[in-house]
């Protein structure tokens, strides 16, 4: 069975996953990828990718959608939070308005549900008294090893806002990392081509980061990176390249030396986003977590 979509004007440019969850189904994001890898759904009548936007009268056809809603209903699709997990989230939150919400994302833990994460920040957020009357949209994303500030959406124009103000670089943010060895102050931009492999199709992407050395030590060094590009763990490759991963980091890391240190977290951190919307300037800043705070001030890289 085929049912076909038209999409709306409200969803022009949404990404094609973004979509699925509104208009089809709620699914975690591993069954729309699998869906997509199956050919199970097209655009226009041809394949598509999760990350492809939308436009307004495409036409989208999803195949074999009772299959899918019967796979779905077998399987538990939400993380349901403890009362002690949901109330936690009352010392994350940083902002709260009728339009969005900024949280201080603690390291560990998923933005959304997948294949290898079911915890995640969405479905607590959709179980808090902040979304009693709404629902959670993501507008961007952290990767669950990564601590720091995450904006959530309450309504879908200023998820869509949001998204736009992403695409055109107008929504600023900077990190701190903590990395291996004594990184040249000479260093002021990271500039790579990033190589993404989709099945066995290879992607090369450019990527641009601005870096700028806080402190250092001969083992280790504090920096500010601010992310022009926005590719998958961006900051975490252009780092490894350069031959100075980041503490934490067992996906990309230079071979374990003397100074290698054991850590439970990545020490990456989303520290300040800024942004400005009708006029109005908005600037966030996000605490480190302790552990994070720890190692900074033993290792006496702390300038804060």
């Amino acid at each position: 069975m085929i049912k076909k979509f038209e999409v709306e004007k409200d969803f022009h440019n949404t990404r094609f996953d973004r979509w699925f969850k509104n208009k089809v189904l709620d699914i975690p994001q591993g069954l729309i990828e699998k869906i997509i890898r199956k050919n199970q759904a097209k655009v226009n009548g041809k394949k598509t990718k999760s990350s492809y936007r939308v436009q307004e009268k495409d036409i989208i056809e999803i195949f074999n959608i009772e299959k899918v809603k019967k796979t779905e209903k077998n399987l538990i699709t939400q993380y349901i939070p403890t009362n002690t997990e949901r109330d936690r989230y009352d010392d994350f939150v940083i902002e709260n308005n009728e339009n969005f919400i900024v949280i201080n994302k603690p390291a560990g833990i998923a933005v959304q549900s997948g294949t290898k994460s079911f915890k995640n920040v969405v479905d607590t957020l959709r179980k808090t008294k902040y979304f009693e009357d709404s629902k959670p949209f993501i507008v961007h994303r952290l990767d669950k090893e990564t601590s720091g500030i995450l904006i959530v959406a309450k309504t879908r124009e200023y998820a869509q806002l949001f998204t736009s103000l992403f695409r055109i670089r107008k929504i600023h943010k900077t990190y701190l990392a903590v990395v291996y060895g004594d990184v040249s102050k000479e260093i002021k931009v990271l500039e790579d081509n990033l190589v993404l492999y989709e099945k066995e199709r290879k992607i090369v992407q450019k990527a641009i980061s601005y870096i700028k050395v806080l402190k250092n030590s001969f083992e280790y060094s504090l920096l500010e990176l601010r992310p022009i590009t926005g590719r998958k763990h961006q900051l975490r490759k252009q780092l490894y390249n350069i031959g100075n991963s980041i503490i934490g980091d067992d996906k990309y890391y230079v071979k374990k030396s003397e100074n290698f240190i054991k850590s439970k977290n990545l020490m990456l951190h989303a520290y300040e986003i800024k942004f400005m919307i009708n006029n109005v300037k908005y600037n966030f800043k996000a605490n480190f977590n302790k552990e994070f705070q720890d190692f900074l001030i033993k290792k006496k890289l702390n300038i804060f």
